[in-house]
């Protein structure tokens, strides 16, 4: 999975990342840790990194990553990825942990995993992708490497290199679990430096990187995707890197080393396979299409964008018609959605209603809708058009947050309250930002105490405890009430007691 020294031209992402840890171990020769395949090493030593342990590193980990501006925090891109990820991991022999995907704002074609299970997914592999299953495919490997430890083992393969490598992670990551954390955010961000450098410094054998196709393939069978998606994608990428080769542009195929034999297996193993025709989902297009706005962080990228768009709109296959309607109404929201970041709301309408001529019926359309509505400060439209929605997409928290955000607009804080908290209560933990729009109108209202329990509670979810811990001393000591106090009281004590945890857990890999 990861290559076996780092590459002199790495994505923006990872190269941001990678910046911190570098700075404080230059003093430390390069990792060069070779874990070696599943089916030679057996269980990974718990004495070494429990998956208790990996999944806590994991989350001090995201509490960093989901801080930088290339993580992408949109519910539809968040719940498409993690879909597919439980779909896969359904079906991963002998139980997957739990597995969090998550977007980053990169035209790399690249996906990675970290310690506990978070794997990362470039927007430039999900464009890349030419089917649903090629995506998926990718996201089966990754999982592969999560549910066969490969990451643990890697860490820990090699006395010396592994160990100092958790050692200068775990000190990062502790000195960002000190109260008032803000001073050790440069710590943290090594932190999460040093867990994207593992991704570029360990490099799996054969053993290990063939094993993971295999499982992999498996969970992509069973869960309904077509096998051939796999090797259709690795061979486009094995393509990539040997006519980007020293360029960037075979990122992923530099960090899972493709070779023909692995190819072959593949191959073997689909022959093998009965003839069966597979149903991709509409909604892959419509995340294909976002992503590739979303990655273009410039004029000059948004325009291509908008062309390459374009040319989609007037592309057919020979594949069925329903297909094709698909894709273009698609590449037609994909124009609406870059012309409505351009702040241009006469091309935005007039791209969406060319999607809605050839798809009537897509959240998709139905959100760009309201966002439009919104842009041109319609918010009472905006407002009917996310209830009506809600009610017709009710498990698409996109729509409960374009509810919240209209209410707010409209200064109707107290019903916006009584919203965000049923959501809260549907969705506890999966849209931590329902969280932070209910404390805006709290504090509104005036009611500061429950503002900053309810900032805590946001805080919990990304994983900021000690910024947690901070919002509710601060309602502790604005509170007159004694049992609101008393329950203050409780809730510090439990993210007190979760910190000590996370930091003995820390200190035993130093």
């Amino acid at each position: 999975m990861f290559p076996d020294k780092i590459k002199l031209t790495v994505s923006r992402f990872a190269e941001k990342l990678i910046v911190g840890i570098l700075v404080a171990s230059l003093a430390v020769s390069p990792l060069c840790a070779q874990p070696t395949g599943a089916p030679t090493l057996g269980p990974a030593s718990a004495s070494d990194l429990s998956p208790a342990l990996e999944r806590k590193l994991g989350e001090a980990i995201m509490e960093q990553g989901r801080r930088d501006p290339d993580y992408i925090s949109d519910p539809d891109i968040d719940q498409y990825l993690n879909n597919m990820a439980h779909k896969l991991a359904a079906y991963a022999p002998g139980g997957a942990p739990d597995i969090e995907a998550f977007g980053v704002r990169e035209n790399v074609i690249n996906a990675f995993a970290m310690p506990g299970g978070f794997i990362g997914i470039n927007t430039g592999l999900i464009v890349a992708a030419d089917d649903e299953s090629e995506l998926a495919g990718v996201m089966a490997h990754e999982i592969a490497h999560v549910v066969q430890r490969h990451i643990a083992r890697g860490l820990t393969q090699q006395q010396k290199s592994g160990h100092l490598a958790l050692a200068s992670m775990a000190a990062a990551l502790l000195a960002a679990l000190v109260p008032g954390g803000g001073a050790n955010l440069a710590a943290g961000i090594a932190a999460f430096g040093q867990a994207a450098a593992i991704e570029q410094q360990l490099g799996f054998s054969r053993d290990a990187e063939q094993e993971a196709d295999r499982t992999g393939f498996e969970m992509l069978r069973k869960a309904g995707y077509d096998p051939n998606g796999m090797a259709i994608m690795f061979g486009r990428l094995m393509k990539s890197a040997s006519l980007n080769e020293g360029r960037g542009g075979g990122l992923y195929s530099s960090t899972h080393p493709l070779s023909i034999q692995r190819m072959t297996d593949m191959q073997n193993r689909i022959s093998q396979l009965p003839l069966a025709r597979y149903q991709a989902s509409d909604e892959y297009w419509f995340i294909r299409a976002k992503s590739r706005v979303l990655q273009a962080t410039d004029p000059k990228s948004l325009r291509l964008a908008t062309e390459q768009l374009q040319e989609e709109t007037r592309q057919t296959t020979a594949e069925r018609a329903s297909l094709n309607a698909v894709r273009r109404a698609a590449a037609w929201y994909g124009i609406s959605y870059a012309s409505l970041s351009r702040k241009d709301l006469s091309g935005a309408t007039s791209a969406l209603q060319q999607a809605q001529t050839i798809v009537a019926n897509s959240p998709y359309l139905e959100l760009q809708r309201i966002d439009i509505e919104l842009a041109n400060k319609n918010n009472i439209s905006a407002l009917n058009l996310a209830q009506a929605a809600m009610k017709r997409w009710p498990e698409r928290r996109s729509f409960a947050q374009r509810v919240a955000q209209c209410l707010q607009l409209l200064g109707k804080d107290k019903e916006a309250v009584v919203f965000l908290n049923q959501q809260v209560k549907r969705w506890p933990s999966a849209e931590p930002g329902f969280f932070q729009m209910l404390a805006t109108s709290e504090d509104r209202l005036g009611d500061q105490v429950a503002a900053r329990q309810s900032m805590a509670s946001y805080y919990i979810l990304v994983g900021a405890l000690p910024a947690a811990a901070t919002q509710l001393q601060q309602a502790r000591t604005m509170s007159k009430d004694f049992y609101v106090q008393s329950q203050i009281d409780v809730e510090l004590r439990q993210l007190t007691k979760k910190i000590m945890e996370n930091r003995r857990l820390l200190e035993k890999l130093k």
